[in-house]
């Protein structure tokens, strides 16, 4: 059995303020997307973004987090070949003009109800209707990040920073981990859990089996506390219709909350000490509770708890990131 792998971009623009895919036709009227080989020494996504502009003569940027593998089988000759794609995704710009290659007689913008209808293989179908459906849970992320980055300009007495940290991950992701609030080194960066604990967190993900560009991972209040006080109760007030919000949107089958203040509003439990490593249910949604990474930074006594719990967490959500 011989094995190959591919890589490729599924390209998407905005016509008419209608969404619509990029597809590549072969002389036979097949459809296709735009991909081919990786080369010797290319990651896949190198070879997305290549293999785009020589098929189809569009410089994309994929989005980040979002990548989908295909398999399937095709027989060449009298050899049996195990074909493995990953497809990005990426917006075309509204005044880029696609020219194929010589080995296409054209290409088609279409809807996805349109492409629905006339792609002719099941695998190709599925990764339109994921990626359709990744863009409408994309969109929504970013229009509520755009009001709550203002939502210290509606309050007088604000006294956390004006910065906002974005939650982070893929926008349907099956795991969202939820956190306190932003420290001074998320502040500077933008980026949630990117310090001494953001460290930390990534070697306990890798130790639940799961990779963190595959999951969404939040805070409970997403503006840094001055000398990384814990937020007062008014500010997780008003922050948490938001990071409801934000639940609602990517929907994971799974929330692990990291600390007692996320545990607290999340699942109204005080006590983290207690609770911590088990799987409670709240408004049908699986609740994993745990410590802060930032506790076992601190008291080096608790790192061995909250790697019993990652451990724990691999079994509950296995095969979800």
């Amino acid at each position: 059995m011989e094995f190959e792998f591919s890589a490729g971009i599924l390209v998407y623009r905005y016509a008419a303020s209608k969404r619509e895919f990029l597809f590549l036709c072969h002389s036979d009227g097949l459809l296709d997307l735009p991909k081919g080989h990786i080369e010797k020494g290319e990651s896949a996504l190198e070879a997305a973004v290549r293999e785009t502009y020589e098929e189809a003569g569009l410089s994309i940027k994929p989005l980040p987090f979002f990548r989908e593998s295909m398999t399937y089988w095709l027989m060449r000759g009298k050899s049996k070949i195990k074909k493995e794609v990953m497809m990005f995704l990426g917006e075309a710009n509204g005044k880029s003009t696609v020219m194929v290659s010589h080995e296409h007689a054209g290409y088609r913008w279409l809807s996805t109800d349109k492409a629905v209808t006339e792609l002719k293989f099941k695998n190709h179908i599925a990764l339109i209707k994921c990626a359709d459906a990744y863009i409408d849970k994309l969109e929504r992320l970013q229009e509520l990040n755009r009001e709550y980055s203002g939502l210290h300009k509606k309050h007088g007495n604000w006294g956390l920073s004006r910065r906002f940290v974005p939650g982070e991950g893929r926008a349907d992701a099956k795991v969202m981990l939820v956190g306190q609030a932003p420290g001074q080194k998320e502040d500077m960066m933008g980026r949630p859990f990117v310090g001494r604990s953001g460290k930390l967190l990534d070697s306990l993900i890798r130790k639940a089996g799961l990779r963190r560009q595959n999951l969404y991972i939040t805070s409970v209040v997403q503006f840094f506390p001055p000398n990384n006080r814990v937020p007062n109760d008014s500010e997780i007030a008003l922050c948490k219709p938001f990071l409801m919000r934000q639940i609602d949107i990517v929907n994971p089958e799974f929330v692990v909350l990291l600390g007692t203040v996320s545990a607290k509003t999340l699942a109204g439990i005080t006590s983290v000490s207690h609770n911590h490593g088990t799987v409670i249910e709240r408004e049908g949604r699986k609740l994993f509770i745990t410590l802060h990474p930032a506790a076992a930074v601190r008291i080096r006594t608790n790192l061995p708890l909250i790697e019993a719990d990652f451990v724990k967490l691999k079994g509950v959500v296995s095969g979800l990131g």
